[in-house]
């Protein structure tokens, strides 16, 4: 369930399979994984770049993956493609503000994907929901955007290095204690902020400077950063690293492989998927949920006929 934080008594957090991200208008329920569907208003963006740049198209977006079972909206305006040149301030604010001005008012958690603290704050202004940074807030001036608005929702992602050179010279060794170590220390960065726990999620960074193998041992191993204790997001949707492993080059057809890595991210402990094709991946979820609902059965089935 998503409720308004109207009347609400107050941040819930606690992480083992349940928990509630506390955002500026709803607290999300996180006992069940959430959809959040990608809407790139950008004329650059690696998968769909260009389809929904214009305010009228990108809002007929948003409507779109509300029916098709989206919880949350992800709404950027600067591709984060490996090689993806800076876009400047002012013309992310004119791509993004349009958009969430409207959007605002489909009453649905809005998330912004951005790591520029002049537009978390006029988004946040406009009623924006969630920051969703790349940067996990290391800009100039970030922690201190979403700490002067005390319950807007926070995703902190890890990334090596820069969009620019992420790829060209990827991490080396064992990702999973380097990941887990930088988000723990920049969850402690907003705890000296005072920032509730319950804002915030957590974003291994799948396809940020990372190697192919890599990318699948934080799949594999996903569940190790579950130590740092709180809620994780996980974008998988329609990434290079599917390509290699499948062969698929056009990102634009890597939907079922895509959504097979959401379920394995939900089924190895996400709280959260972000994707480009969210009425396959809502479908392919509630069968995963379909099949747990019946484990607790099968287990008590067993132990009874284990009784003398």
């Amino acid at each position: 369930m998503i409720s308004s934080n109207d009347g609400a008594s107050g941040p819930v957090f606690h992480w083992g399979g349940a928990a509630v991200w506390q955002t500026s208008r709803f607290r999300i329920d996180l006992a069940q994984p959430r959809v959040m569907g990608i809407v790139n208003v950008t004329p650059d963006s690696f998968s769909d770049g260009g389809a929904h740049a214009s305010t009228g198209t990108a809002l007929r977006h948003c409507e779109q993956l509300l029916k098709e079972g989206a919880d949350i909206l992800d709404i950027g305006g600067e591709s984060t493609r490996p090689g993806s040149p800076a876009v400047p301030l002012d013309e992310e604010l004119a791509r993004v503000l349009p958009v969430v001005r409207e959007a605002v008012r489909l009453n649905v958690p809005l998330s912004i994907d951005t790591y520029k603290p002049e537009v978390m704050r006029a988004v946040l202004d406009l009623g924006a929901d969630i920051v969703n940074d790349i940067w996990a807030l290391r800009q100039p001036g970030a922690r201190e955007a979403v700490a002067a608005h005390p319950s807007c929702g926070i995703c902190l992602m890890h990334m090596h290095r820069d969009p620019q050179t992420m790829q060209a010279v990827p991490m080396n060794g064992d990702v999973i204690p380097e990941v887990l170590s930088f988000l723990q220390a920049q969850v402690q960065l907003l705890h000296a902020l005072k920032v509730d726990p319950s804002r915030i999620t957590l974003d291994p960074g799948v396809g940020f400077g990372k190697t192919v193998a890599q990318n699948f041992a934080l799949l594999a191993r996903q569940r190790e950063l579950l130590a740092g204790g709180f809620p994780l997001l996980l974008g998988w949707s329609r990434k290079s690293s599917i390509g290699a492993v499948t062969g698929i080059e056009a990102a634009g057809e890597r939907i079922v492989p895509s959504v097979a890595a959401a379920v394995l991210a939900v089924d190895r402990g996400a709280a959260v998927v972000r994707v480009h094709d969210v009425r396959d991946t809502v479908a392919a979820i509630a069968v995963w949920r379909a099949m747990r609902e019946q484990e607790p059965l099968q287990q008590q089935t067993k132990e009874q006929s284990k009784q003398p």
